[in-house]
């Protein structure tokens, strides 16, 4: 009897430790879910004013990089055009008026090829114009501006469907293609450029590859900061992205960029 008693009294006392742990483990256990929560909540937060920040300051250099080219190409080709229109009408004499015709039909030819130029720029005037042009149409544009200066040899290659509503992250790697162009450009001294985006359902990889002077390996991650690429992994982080390398002295730079394009 004093066996079963003692039993008792211990299966008593293991129900009631059972019974005060059970409530204390489902409060720590519901602290611990909300602090995460909290924790998860916070950083979603985090990284939405993040990207939204990443997103501004995009904007922004897209449309000073815009506005770079659009004021060059304004000095180089429109004001070259006017330039010779002006000498064009300058040599129009009365006492030659066999050649009016002809001269007047060259300079009209001039003065619509500079508005038709004009109107082009003008569409561009703003980044976000840009690229509500498309992706692929926008990095055409931006390309254009070194084939008419005839001093790089260009390959564009797509395969891409814009949206019907743009995505935000068009802009970022945008603003990504003009970085990577201008490093291979300014600092790599490139005088080939391959540029492709391949689209292939919800992932969207863009390529810019260069016959430039390349950089050693060793070399690379001191030379990131000072080229800019810190800046692009760290954009291409921020679209969920992927970043591949492939460079050595001598034989350029290939750059690949993979995100999800949903």
């Amino acid at each position: 009897m004093q066996i079963f008693s003692k039993d008792l009294y211990s299966l008593i006392g293991v129900a009631s430790v059972i019974f005060l742990i059970a409530p204390v483990s489902l409060i720590a256990f519901v602290m611990l879910y909300n602090n995460r929560k909290k924790r998860h909540e916070q950083e979603k937060e985090w990284l939405k004013t993040n990207f939204e920040n990443e997103l501004l300051k995009s904007q922004i250099e897209v449309q000073e990089q815009t506005m770079q080219n659009f004021a060059s190409n304004l000095h180089d080709s429109i004001g070259q055009l006017l330039s010779l229109l002006v000498i064009t009408l300058s040599t129009i004499k009365p006492e030659q008026p066999a050649r009016i015709p002809e001269k007047v039909d060259s300079a009209s030819q001039l003065a619509k090829r500079a508005i038709k130029e004009l109107r082009q720029l003008s569409r561009v005037m703003y980044g976000q114009e840009l690229i509500r042009m498309g992706l692929d149409e926008a990095i055409a544009f931006e390309l254009d501006y070194l084939i008419k200066a005839g001093t790089h040899t260009i390959r564009f290659n797509k395969n891409y469907h814009p949206k019907e509503e743009q995505s935000d992250k068009d802009i970022i790697l945008f603003r990504i293609f003009q970085e990577l162009l201008n490093n291979a450009v300014r600092h790599a001294e490139a005088t080939a450029i391959d540029v492709s985006i391949d689209q292939d359902g919800d992932c969207l990889r863009m390529v810019i590859k260069d016959n430039g002077k390349g950089i050693h390996e060793n070399d690379l991650l001191k030379a990131q900061k000072g080229l800019g690429l810190f800046n692009i992994r760290k954009r291409v982080a921020l679209i969920a992205g992927g970043i591949d390398i492939i460079t050595s002295p001598g034989n350029g730079t290939e750059i690949k960029i993979e995100t999800p394009y949903i």
